[in-house]
């Protein structure tokens, strides 16, 4: 039997017609991360006219969010599909965001014009941390900040994620995650502060809910044993 791919990131391209369709339960899971995130981030920022740049953005939930908070919204992505959709979808509700095709790695933006970068479920699916924590402070303007959330890497968070989340429960695909690119936080604060970003503070996230649809809804956690996030700044 052929091993399954891991960390397999087509899976934003396959549904990506869908994206917006509320049909599809993990995509679902994914924006209903949205609003936990984002009552944590809003601790750190007035949004209304920053520049941001939504890393890793594939359909557009969190960007459409940050729009909608006022703040002049760029999101990229390599999955080319989900971008269209997000174009679409951006088209069809008139919000005014930039979307682009590309990755981490190679950010196609010039040096320091973006107030603050979000890159959320991201950062366990690159294949070079440095290199896109390098790029994130690059087109950072001075002070501006780094909002992000990962996987922990653990036995625990591999039973969670990928035994439950994807194996059992569904709410991911199978495959989507490969838990030796799980990243612990002191490797990614290491990683920050390599590349000149100062760490700043972190909380857990995780399930805190379910909706009618008995989808799992989210907000802050005080344990980072699964998944964790934070915030980081330009000096």
């Amino acid at each position: 039997m052929a091993k399954r791919q891991r960390n397999d990131l087509t899976i934003y391209d396959d549904v990506a017609a869908n994206w917006w369709s509320d049909d599809i339960r993990w995509v679902r899971t994914l924006k209903n991360m949205v609003p936990g995130r984002l009552s944590y981030f809003d601790r750190f920022i007035d949004w209304p006219g920053k520049t941001v740049l939504d890393l890793g953005c594939a359909g557009g939930f969190l960007a459409e969010a940050l729009h909608d908070r006022g703040a002049k919204v760029t999101g990229i992505d390599p999955a080319t599909e989900a971008i269209a959709a997000a174009r679409a979808h951006a088209e069809e509700t008139g919000k005014d965001i930039r979307y682009d095709t590309g990755v981490g790695e190679d950010l196609p933006y010039d040096d320091a014009i973006f107030d603050a970068v979000a890159c959320v479920d991201v950062l366990e699916h690159v294949s070079d941390l440095h290199q896109v924590l390098a790029e994130v402070h690059r087109v950072l303007k001075p002070g501006g900040l780094f909002f992000y959330d990962t996987i922990n890497r653990n036995p625990l968070s591999r039973l969670a994620v990928i035994t439950v989340a994807e194996d059992i429960l569904r709410l991911l695909p199978k495959g989507t995650h490969d838990p030796e690119m799980f990243i612990t936080p002191s490797e990614l604060t290491a990683a920050l502060e390599m590349a000149g970003l100062e760490p700043g503070d972190t909380t857990g996230l995780g399930p805190r809910g379910l909706t009618k649809r008995l989808d799992p809804t989210f907000g802050r956690l005080p344990l980072k044993t699964i998944i964790y996030m934070g915030t980081a700044r330009k000096a």
